[in-house]
């Protein structure tokens, strides 16, 4: 006799309304933990058992930021049945093709980042889900839709879910212009958050307590549910298009293991910490004088000790004789913050020295500002690796701070509508940013003034 599976969801308000979307193009922004991206993984996968042979895809910016999102979700919560009783299978790719969830009706639902598109845009779908969509850029979102061709389903389909960002985002402004429909989720439509009657469940009153906490574009955002940005923010041109998913290189350069040409010189930035984050930074400058970002060690709670071993750990692994051979260049400068006992910490435990950082707050701001605009050539000259961050501190994920640069910059604002000082609060990964952009910008005149300061 065939197994009887029960599988208990039961979505509500805009989770519940994507279910009946036969749109084209659907997109269900809200803050975070409404349960959106429950709902599109539920979705799926009902579209799955329900029209045999169908093809999906679940894909992100990048394929390994989905091992700790999507991912978990979908295999805990909306197919765990499935893989238990083997009426679903995990297939693990192969180079030309991405791994995939294999159902014995024959549906298939793949998964993949845009990172690396070759194995996206080699096959053909029903239905595409894309979680937080706002990581991509509108030419990776018209190119998923162009493989929108598979019609075992009566209707092609990409949904995604997101957090809101500024309002004049590509995706913000496409769902104004009509091509893509907007739902809006709330809170109130996740049923661990709120039961039945809309009052605080136990997980409720401690989440929304934390968001509650939030401040500035933060609450609006990832509380409230607004596209809305930073008022006074300052770094303006400021956008996803600064965020990179590899370093781009030319033809036959020698790499390091982490991907980084080894011929371009590094610069280590630093702004130290024990309450608020640790912040260490692993910059490459490339031939043209551009910056990449592409190692961020960002976490609370650790003694200056500790970081410089995970960084050596990573950067210079330990033989079996206890000598550490380098896999990649030594940075040029060690650039710190003017914490002299973390700076005597630190070069103890690495065995390099370190540099005061050029510490004139408005220069340094004003050097990076220029970097994000385009310099001529349709590039910037200031980039941020995604996934660069070494480690997550949980704690500051659960309390709503952000957890490493990338996150810190679209709430970095002005402290008054003077613009003469920055408003001190999560700014710890901009600092560092500013300390290496400073180093190089200024060199000598940096050194010469924290002389004469």
């Amino acid at each position: 006799m065939p197994v009887m599976l029960e599988h208990k969801y039961g979505p509500r308000g805009a989770c519940s309304v994507v279910f009946k979307a036969r749109d084209p193009e659907v997109l269900i922004s809200g803050p975070a933990g409404t349960g959106k991206s429950r709902a599109c993984l539920e979705k799926l996968n009902l579209m799955c058992l329900s029209n045999p042979g169908m093809r999906g895809l679940i894909v992100r910016k990048t394929a390994t930021s989905l091992s700790s999102t999507a991912l978990v979700t979908w295999k805990k919560f909306v197919i765990a049945e499935l893989l238990q009783v083997g009426d679903v299978r995990y297939y693990g790719g192969s180079a030309s093709e991405p791994a995939a969830f294999l159902y014995r009706n024959g549906s298939s639902v793949s998964i993949a980042g845009m990172d690396k598109p070759t194995k996206v845009m080699s096959s053909e779908y029903d239905v595409i889900y894309v979680q937080e969509a706002t990581e991509l850029t509108e030419t990776d979102w018209e190119s998923l839709i162009s493989r929108l061709r598979n019609w075992v389903v009566s209707f092609q389909q990409i949904i995604a879910d997101c957090n809101p960002s500024h309002p004049t985002h590509w995706l913000k402004l496409r769902c104004d212009t009509g091509k893509t429909r907007m739902l809006e989720s709330r809170h109130e439509d996740n049923p661990v958050l709120f039961d039945d009657d809309g009052e605080l469940t136990e997980k409720g009153y401690d989440y929304i307590g934390k968001l509650d906490r939030l401040t500035g574009v933060r609450r609006l955002r990832l509380r409230l549910g607004m596209w809305a940005s930073a008022e006074g923010i300052i770094y303006e041109d400021w956008s996803a298009s600064h965020i990179i998913t590899q370093i781009p290189a030319g033809d036959g350069e020698a790499r390091d293991p982490f991907g980084v040409p080894m011929a371009w010189p590094r610069i280590w930035s630093v702004d130290f910490g024990f309450v608020n984050p640790f912040v260490l930074q692993c910059w490459a400058e490339d031939g043209d004088g551009r910056l990449y970002l592409y190692r961020e060690l960002y976490h609370t709670h650790r003694t200056v000790d500790v970081h410089a071993k995970t960084i050596l750990n990573i950067v210079a692994p330990e033989l079996p004789d206890g000598r550490r051979v380098w896999l990649e260049p030594q940075p040029v400068a060690v650039v710190c913050d003017h914490d002299a006992e973390g700076r005597v910490v630190l070069e103890r435990e690495l065995g390099v020295s370190t540099q005061a950082a050029h510490k004139s707050v408005l220069e340094g701001i004003d050097s990076v500002q220029a970097r994000m605009k385009d310099a001529g050539d349709g590039k910037a000259r200031v980039y941020l690796v995604a996934n660069s961050l070494v480690e997550l501190d949980e704690e500051l994920k659960e309390s709503g701070k952000p957890s490493c640069t990338v996150e810190e910059i679209p709430g970095y604002v002005w402290k008054s509508n003077e613009k003469d000082e920055p408003l001190k609060a999560d700014d710890h990964g901009c600092d560092a940013m500013r300390y290496a952009v400073a180093d190089r910008d200024f060199g000598i005149r940096a050194i010469y003034r924290s002389f004469s300061a």
